[in-house]
Formats: C-alpha cells, sequence, structure tokens
C-alpha cells in the first residue's frame, strides 16, 4: 500500500520539481543512491523496473525508506502494463510512470489513489491521458521533441503538468530552458548518476549534484 496519497505525491514532487531516475540490480547499492538523494533534498524518487527480480529488490526498497527516508515517496519507472502495475502498488509504490501511455493502467492505479504518469509524445496522447486521470503526464523523450514542444503546449493548455525526462542535465542552462518552457517537474537519470561515481561510491558527489538541482531550481521558478 502506498504510504501517500496521490495528492501528496503530486506535491512533494512538485515543491521539489526534480524526480531522480535510477536502477541498479544491488539493493545495497540503490540504498545508497536513494539515501543519497534523500540527504540531497529529493522528496520523489523513481526506481525503473528494469531487470530481472527488480520487483524484489524495490520491495526491500520501499520497508527500508520507511525507516531511513521517512518523507520520501519511492515510485517505479518503466512500466508497461496494468499487472505489473498492480505488482508494484502492492509492493508499495506511491507514484508510477511509463515509458508510454498504456489506458489500462490507468484505472489501476486511481483506483487506489496512486498517481500514473504515462510517457507521451502528442498533444493529443496528453489530453487523453488527462481524460483518463493522469494529473501528471511525461514527455519521453525529452531530448526529441525539447523545451518548444512544452512552450507551445502550454498555450493552449495552460493546466497541463508536464514531466520532462531523457535530455535532461544537471545543468544550470539546461534546466532554465525546461522550466521557463513551464515543466511542472524534470526527471533525472544517467546524467545525475555518472556510472564512476556510482562505482566509486562517491555518494557525496549525488547529494551535492542533488542540493545543487534543487537550488537551481528554486532560482529559475523565483
Amino acid at each position: 500500500m502506498a504510504k501517500f496519497d496521490k495528492i501528496a505525491v503530486l506535491s512533494k514532487i512538485g515543491s521539489t520539481g526534480m524526480v531522480p531516475v535510477f536502477y541498479d540490480k544491488n539493493v545495497e547499492v540503490a540504498k545508497k543512491v536513494v539515501k543519497a538523494c534523500y540527504d540531497g533534498g529529493v522528496r520523489a524518487f523513481e526506481f525503473t523496473n528494469r531487470g530481472d527480480f527488480a520487483h524484489e529488490i524495490f520491495g526491500e526498497l520501499v520497508k527500508w525508506a520507511d525507516k531511513e527516508c521517512p518523507e520520501l515517496a519511492l515510485g517505479i519507472g518503466s512500466i508497461v502494463d496494468a499487472p505489473t502495475a498492480a505488482l508494484y502498488i502492492q509492493l508499495g509504490a506511491n507514484f508510477v510512470v511509463g515509458p508510454l501511455f498504456n489506458p489500462e493502467i490507468a484505472p489501476v492505479c486511481n483506483r487506489r489513489a496512486v498517481p500514473y504518469c504515462p510517457g507521451c509524445g502528442t498533444v493529443s496522447e496528453i489530453g487523453k491521458a488527462q481524460e483518463l486521470g493522469c494529473d501528471l503526464t511525461k514527455l519521453f523523450p525529452g531530448d526529441v521533441y525539447g523545451p518548444n514542444m512544452v512552450k507551445g503546449l502550454m498555450a493552449p493548455c495552460p493546466w497541463t503538468k508536464v514531466m520532462v525526462t531523457g535530455g535532461v542535465a544537471p545543468e544550470k542552462e539546461n534546466l532554465t530552458s525546461w522550466f521557463k518552457a513551464g515543466v511542472f517537474c524534470v526527471g533525472m537519470g544517467s546524467k545525475l548518476f555518472p556510472k564512476d561515481k556510482v562505482a566509486a561510491g562517491d555518494w557525496a558527489y549525488v547529494t551535492n549534484k542533488c542540493k545543487e538541482c534543487l537550488d537551481v531550481i528554486k532560482e529559475i521558478r523565483g
């Protein structure tokens, strides 16, 4: 069961403006990364369903984070079908993210007041997702569409909340371009967690980078 309801989760995502995206088959590495991000001010974290037995790792993370990162909304990403969404909701996912939009996932999440953030690539897809209760939609891959896509969408549909993933970097210029265009938040993966830093266990780097990004986002928002 989710620790936080839809309203609380969207508030956490909106207040910080950044959702780290990460996967590792080693649960201890995953814990270190999550804690480093939490110490840096992150309050919503997306673990991705990208490896064998990822659900087992996620289940352990949820139980661990409940004690070590009490204010963290831990969600699951890379979900493409309803049964998998149901599995992760049962394991405690606070939100569900997908690289694509599958209408069958929405009712499963809505029934438990869990946000479903589907990956969309057109204004029509975003509109359909909103009709099915997706308050937050993901523009993916972001580097294919760019900030102008968001800016163009927000003009006729200013109520839209967009999370962009792909093409987001922990750099002021990049973050400024997305937030000035009108995104609600950004999802950031490999560029926030360089492989060499993770391999070296340089968790201070991750914490400091998160702090830096959150400070930049706060500054951009004014």
